[in-house]
């Protein structure tokens, strides 16, 4: 009887004890740091406006020309998939290398390029040319079409099939510059809004002959810059007859030589050029 009633009282008084606790109010705590509310800037919750993009003054076209780099990719096997894709990428490094200053100078960053190869071309039948290649913005990614290098290749001497496959690597890496850039996108806004037919081509024009350019830039960049290879570029891939969507002949062999011989990037302003150079 006396320890079940101490054991009770013990209990009554922890029950007294909990419920003290409960109903106690506690004391507001004090703040003890620094209030940064006047320091907040509302401004920062709104979207940031975007970037206007001048084709034809855009400052890319004010940097010198970058400096040559000592790289050469391998040898290449053109009946041999692994060597076309080891030719690509090699390439692509080099022109890396060659471009990078270039974009840190206005201060630009972006993913190397992947580089791949396919035997699917996509090309329908009743087309008068060939894609060689072509280069994917979404994925950064330029794509060689295995079947076409290669009926290409066949009609080009041996000893210049490496300046031709260089100056297709430094066309497509042109696309990826110019999306670096913002170029590339506004092309598409552009194109994507044309009132015709004419005014969609012309600015197809300006955008293909300016990577013809810039493969200029990437041809003398990446070889040993004898003007040989130039003309054995332009015999060989750009006199194979007009085309539509890139430009005649004659101006694809223009564009190309000033992006070889441009003292800046402003020799590669095709949005500027008069019509009858981007025809």
């Amino acid at each position: 009887m006396g320890s079940s009633l101490a054991a009770l009282i013990a209990l009554v008084a922890l029950a007294a004890s909990i419920l003290m606790v409960l109903t106690t109010p506690r004391e507001e705590p004090r703040p003890n740091g620094i209030d940064l509310s006047s320091l907040y800037d509302h401004r920062l919750a709104s979207r940031p406006n975007g970037v206007e993009i001048d084709l034809v003054g855009h400052p890319f076209y004010e940097v010198p020309m970058p400096e040559p780099t000592s790289c050469r990719p391998p040898e290449l096997d053109m009946g041999s998939d692994e060597s076309w894709e080891e030719f690509a990428t090699a390439a692509g490094t080099c022109l890396d290398r060659l471009w990078a200053p270039v974009l840190e100078e206005l201060g630009l960053t972006g993913r190397t390029p992947e580089f791949a190869v396919t035997r699917t071309s996509p090309d329908e039948d009743d087309e008068e040319s060939y894609t060689l290649a072509y280069y994917e913005s979404d994925f950064a990614r330029i794509t060689v079409v295995l079947p076409n290098v290669r009926y290409v290749g066949a009609l080009v001497p041996a000893d210049h099939r490496e300046d031709v496959w260089l100056a297709l690597m430094g066309h497509e890496y042109g696309h990826h510059v110019q999306h670096l850039t913002g170029i590339l996108d506004v092309s598409y806004d552009l194109r994507w809004n044309a009132g015709n037919a004419d005014e969609e081509l012309d600015t197809l024009r300006r955008t293909e002959l300016q990577a013809e350019c810039l493969a200029g830039v990437g041809l003398r960049g990446i070889t040993d810059a004898e003007r040989n290879r130039l003309e054995a570029v332009n015999a060989n891939f750009n006199d194979g007859g007009d085309l539509e969507t890139h430009g005649s002949a004659r101006n694809r062999a223009l564009w190309l030589e000033r992006g070889w011989s441009g003292p800046t990037l402003g020799a590669c302003n095709t949005y500027d050029a008069e019509p009858d150079q981007v025809a």
